[in-house]
């Protein structure tokens, strides 16, 4: 459920237990991440040792979380502004792990932040309009959560730990300001933890990132980008040459649905950008 300083707090159903790893797993260079699945063995006084990590079905390294339903990205358009290009990187990589996307635009009582609304609603993103300050579009995400393991990320100050405590006030998560001079939020968010909502959703809050931090995350290579961005399907096939990169090749179906307006520019934009930075790196590098 959380993983500080080095101790694992695993959750049996009825307690929490403080673990360490077993030394094997830092020989291995591996490390349990919160959302895993793991056997343990209690050594008394509410203390224990992790023994196994069980099979994952995805994992992510920002952030570092594993058997996740769906990533829910926190965006805004007002300070800090969101650049789409960070939302698309973030989908594209939850996209690749098999995980559901939710767009979440907050501060919308600030900032309505249209243009971002088109672009994800218009990609067929389930895309939510929303305010912890109001309660706008808290009861919609809500329903989104239920029954569901959703991790809440974005870039520090869009408010990630607002919406949080919006959706239950007894989590009661320390949020910070936003420097209008530099137009981003400060970390208040330290480590990665689940919490638990009364309607059965867990729900795990994760530091802010930079573009800086974003460019350390990981992505597949640049042949297989093209299903990470889902309104680029009915088209993959059926462009003229096979290998179609979707770039600037004559004849490519991907192109000429966002001639048409079928795929946003935006979206395709963010698509060409990933795939130049995955073209630049030796395979070995991105394993």
């Amino acid at each position: 459920m959380k993983a500080l300083s080095g101790f694992y707090y695993v959750d049996t159903g009825d307690k929490t237990v403080r673990c360490r790893a077993r030394g094997r797993f830092r020989h291995d260079n591996i490390a349990p991440l919160v959302g895993d699945n793991v056997s343990f063995t209690e050594v008394g006084d509410g203390e224990g040792v992790v023994d196994g990590i069980l099979p994952r079905r995805n994992m992510f390294i920002r952030p570092p979380v594993a058997n996740i339903d769906k990533l829910v990205i926190i965006a805004a358009n007002v300070i800090p502004v969101t650049d789409p290009f960070l939302i698309d990187r973030m989908a594209a990589i939850a996209g690749h792990a098999g995980a559901e996307v939710v767009i979440c635009l907050n501060k919308c009582d600030l900032d309505r932040a249209d243009r971002l609304f088109d672009i994800y609603s218009s990609s067929g993103f389930h895309t939510v309009r929303a305010s912890a300050v109001t309660g706008e579009g808290i009861e919609e995400l809500k329903s989104a959560l239920k029954g569901h393991f959703s991790v809440f990320t974005g870039n520090s100050g869009v408010g990630k730990s607002s919406i949080l405590n919006a959706i239950d006030p007894s989590f009661q998560i320390p949020v910070g300001d936003v420097s209008v001079k530099l137009g981003r939020g400060r970390h208040t968010t330290r480590h990665v933890e689940i919490f638990r909502t009364p309607d059965n959703a867990l729900i795990a809050d994760t530091p802010g990132f930079s573009a800086f931090d974003l460019e350390k995350m990981e992505l597949t290579s640049p042949e297989e980008l093209q299903y990470a961005f889902r309104e680029f399907s009915p088209y993959i096939g059926e462009c003229r040459f096979v290998g179609c990169s979707h770039v600037k090749e004559k004849g490519c179906a991907v192109l000429e649905a966002v001639k048409s307006g079928a795929i946003n520019p935006s979206r395709h934009k963010s698509y060409v950008r990933l795939y130049e930075q995955l073209s630049s790196i030796n395979e070995w590098e991105r394993k």
